[in-house]
């Protein structure tokens, strides 16, 4: 199937393994909070695993499977506690599981650098798990699961990045910041705002959740976060050399590509709800 896939042009690629993704990705937030839970888990481990094993190229040696680890309880734990099946005092937890790190880089004899890798550890807990957990404290609104937070965010989440591919490609002319990513123009940046601004508007009138204007907010949001988290992944790349994060979604690169503006408006999502809802 994937050598079928690797057979077709970029776009046929990203059209069949985005729809296919979508399909599953909206099955398991609309079905339960559980299936929800155990999606973004999945998720945000297979990303996790990704980000250190690019550091691994550099040269660096981070805790990988440890750090994962982390990430993954911080998840559990941050569903558990919003929805009252734990006390928050359980978030306590969190601080002696990382605090393990740097006892576990004591016994790593070939270890030349242990501090730049401790720090890399927990890098990838802050960049990539941080975010994901705090997608489960947003789909928690008052202790009750409801997925039309998730998924509407989403929908401006794949709206922005279409509108911008798309835009970006057909228009693309001025630079939006060359240094960075080359391929990135202004037009592709109104194109997503444009799109985005569509599926808010869509969002407001069949969502209930919220009123229409804190969608066009989360719409902003993604919009201009979600840009400069895709720089701060292609910074990220440039840094160690390589195009693309890793191969494992055919025309999307690896999950680290696919998912990097949402790691960076996640924070700012979640802010935005606990303060104006």
């Amino acid at each position: 199937m994937k050598q079928r896939l690797n057979n077709l042009n970029n776009l046929q690629q990203r059209t069949i393994t985005g729809l296919a993704g979508v399909f599953v990705i909206i099955g398991c937030i609309v079905y339960s909070d559980w299936s929800c839970l155990l999606l973004f888990c999945a998720i945000s481990s297979l990303t996790q695993l990704e980000f250190y094993k690019l550091l691994g190229l550099d040269g660096n040696q981070p805790l990988t499977y440890y750090g994962t680890f982390c990430g993954t309880v911080m998840m559990l734990l941050a569903y558990l506690i919003e929805q009252d099946i734990v006390s928050f005092e359980n978030y306590f937890l969190i601080s002696p599981l990382l605090s393990m790190i740097f006892f576990i880089k004591l016994y790593k004899k070939n270890d030349l650098k242990p501090f730049t890798n401790i720090g890399f550890t927990f890098l990838g807990i802050i960049y990539v798990a941080l975010p994901f957990s705090l997608i489960i404290v947003m789909a928690m609104r008052g202790g009750t699961y409801n997925y039309e937070i998730v998924l509407g965010s989403l929908l401006l989440l794949w709206a922005s990045d279409i509108g911008g591919y798309f835009a970006g490609t057909k228009f693309g002319r001025r630079k939006l910041f060359e240094r960075i990513s080359p391929k990135k123009s202004w037009e592709g940046a109104m194109g997503s705002a444009g799109f985005a601004a569509v599926i808010a508007f869509a969002l407001g009138f069949y969502f209930r959740t919220f009123e229409p204007w804190k969608w066009y907010c989360i719409g902003a949001i993604i919009v201009v976060v979600g840009t400069y988290g895709d720089l701060v992944e292609s910074l990220f790349k440039r840094s160690i050399a390589i195009k693309d994060s890793g191969s494992s979604i055919p025309g999307h690169g690896g999950f680290l590509d696919r998912f990097d503006g949402l790691l960076l408006s996640a924070p700012f999502i979640v802010t935005f709800i606990k303060l104006f809802s």
